[in-house]
């Protein structure tokens, strides 16, 4: 029986809850939620390589062969909600898995359940590694695949993703000392009509421009999405909720093109950090656009998909929050500094295809992004800005979870077309004729390739790779200047959208 390597034992000492995906050697994903139960065991302290004690469970300093560890399948087989909030029950003879929907129960060793349905689960076994001596966990490997492995392994339930969210916030302070005037007003969950379904939450938060407001409700939107509280969807609704053109902002706000932001002539941390927080504030938008935009235009996005996003949607919040933190100690509020919505121009671009919007926001500027991360962190490094560097090695670690969940929609969306009308879609041709669509330039090293290949994305998907959009009249222009401009492009071979040109790249210089 062929097995998959999930992780040595201490990296899953650290959560109870994971989030696991798996890709075969033909690109295939698998979603999976590993749980970890242990029989009450004590927490002791230890110290850590840095000297900074943590707890830790008394067992875990030595075997973990009496360690219940069980991996099954992320959603239930019933309606699909998310298993990774599931109520976990104990019984004479066996664990069971309670889905937060509907309560319908499943043996984690079995998969059965008493209502008749049953989910796939995967057997799971403690072996020592014969060279280190490191005990290790392995599974059995899904059917359907060759070479499985892991390409994420994420913790439920971070301290600082996803606590209990707050239906009133104890003030209208951002943490940073700015108040906008909307935050003490608008409650998290409005009075009149508040949403029921996921698609009317995201269309909300689309709307919504205070941005303490947009994370508060993200992460009650989400929460509510996980535990069941949000039982529908709702993009299979006959008249669903229009997400609008672009979202909104505050008016405090001040917005500018990308060749006006004269950030390389503020030498400090505060204007990268402020220009970070920016992305991070449409990034949050850019996850709920994605659905509530093409949710209803392909109803049979199963609900993996808004899993994924919402997750995504809670990660990119977290991401924000903790960019807005570091902005404080340097007494500088986030919009406080000028703003560019460049990023969204590419949303706008691809407004009407799905696959061309995982092409070129998650495989394309997020991949981007696993290439330049670790040169900011670097720069935080040398300017001996700690506090920094950890933020951006978490926005980093999940940045990589964000390209790995836009190539596996990215290929699944291929896949479908092709058992529709039989085409060729074989997804590194089809993302390559994206790019060449809808980008300017070229696509230029570094790359990343270490974690651009743990995302899926292969030296074929990026290498040689140049768009081709055409500019307009003024093209002399933008390339001496950087202004923006618009094109007419046809996006999915039935519909005119205006096109704006990608952010010329801004070279931020600072020092401590």
């Amino acid at each position: 029986m062929a097995q998959v390597l999930i992780s040595p034992v201490p990296k899953i000492l650290s959560h109870f809850r994971f989030i696991l995906t798996l890709r075969s050697e033909e690109g295939k994903y698998h979603s999976l939620i590993l749980f970890r139960l242990s029989p009450s065991p004590s927490l002791v302290y230890q110290e850590s390589d840095n000297g900074v004690g943590r707890k830790v469970e008394s067992d875990a300093l030595g075997s973990a062969s009496n360690r219940q560890i069980y991996v099954m399948e992320a959603t239930c087989p019933h309606l699909g909600a998310e298993m990774s909030h599931a109520d976990i029950e104990e019984y004479e003879d066996s664990v069971v898995a309670v889905c937060p929907w509907h309560r319908y129960d499943f043996d984690l060793k079995t998969g059965k359940s008493e209502t008749g349905l049953r989910t796939c689960t995967y057997a799971v076994q403690i072996k020592t590694d014969q060279g280190t001596g490191d005990e290790q966990v392995w599974m059995e490997a899904p059917d359907g695949g060759r070479n499985w492995r892991v390409v994420e392994l994420r913790p439920v339930s971070e301290e600082f993703a996803d606590p209990p969210p707050l239906l009133k916030r104890a003030s209208a302070d951002s943490g940073d000392g700015h108040v906008a005037p909307q935050e003490e007003l608008e409650p998290i969950v409005p009075e009149k009509n508040p949403p029921k379904t996921l698609m009317e939450w995201a269309v909300l938060i689309l709307n919504t421009p205070n941005p303490t407001l947009k994370v508060e409700r993200t992460r009650y939107a989400v929460n509510a999405f996980r535990t069941g509280a949000i039982t529908s969807i709702g993009h299979k609704a006959a008249h669903p909720p229009v997400p609008p053109a672009k979202p909104s902002r505050e008016a405090y706000m001040k917005i500018v093109q990308p060749g006006k932001i004269q950030s390389g002539k503020r030498k400090n941390r505060a204007v990268m950090l402020h220009a970070l927080a920016n992305i991070e504030q449409w990034a949050i938008d850019l996850a709920w656009d994605i659905m509530a935009r093409f949710g209803p235009m392909h109803k049979d996005l199963p609900p993996a998909f808004f899993s994924d996003f919402t997750k995504m949607a809670l990660d990119e919040s977290k991401h924000f929050s903790l960019l807005r933190a570091r902005l404080s100690a340097f007494s500088t509020p986030y919009g406080s500094l000028p703003v560019h919505a460049s990023l969204w121009d590419s949303a706008t671009l691809t407004s009407r295809s799905l696959l061309s919007r995982l092409a070129i926001i998650h495989l394309v500027h997020e991949a981007r992004g696993l290439d330049v991360n670790p040169k900011t962190i670097e720069k935080f490094r040398k300017a001996g800005d700690k506090d920094s560097v950890d933020v951006m090695e978490v926005i980093h670690a999940d940045e990589v979870t964000h390209v790995t969940a836009g190539h596996r929609w990215f290929v699944w969306m291929c896949e479908k077309q092709r058992q529709w009308d039989g085409s060729d879609m074989d997804p590194i041709q089809v993302f390559r004729d994206e790019v060449r669509r809808c980008w300017r330039g070229d696509i230029k090293g570094p790359f990343n390739i270490e974690d651009r290949e743990k995302a899926g994305l292969s030296k074929e998907f990026y290498e040689d790779l140049k768009g081709e959009m055409p500019f307009d009249n003024d093209e002399d222009e933008v390339r001496s200047t950087g202004k923006n401009t618009t094109s007419s492009l046809r996006t999915d071979g039935a519909v005119n959208v205006k096109s704006v040109q990608q952010e010329p790249t801004t070279r931020v210089e600072y020092e401590s």
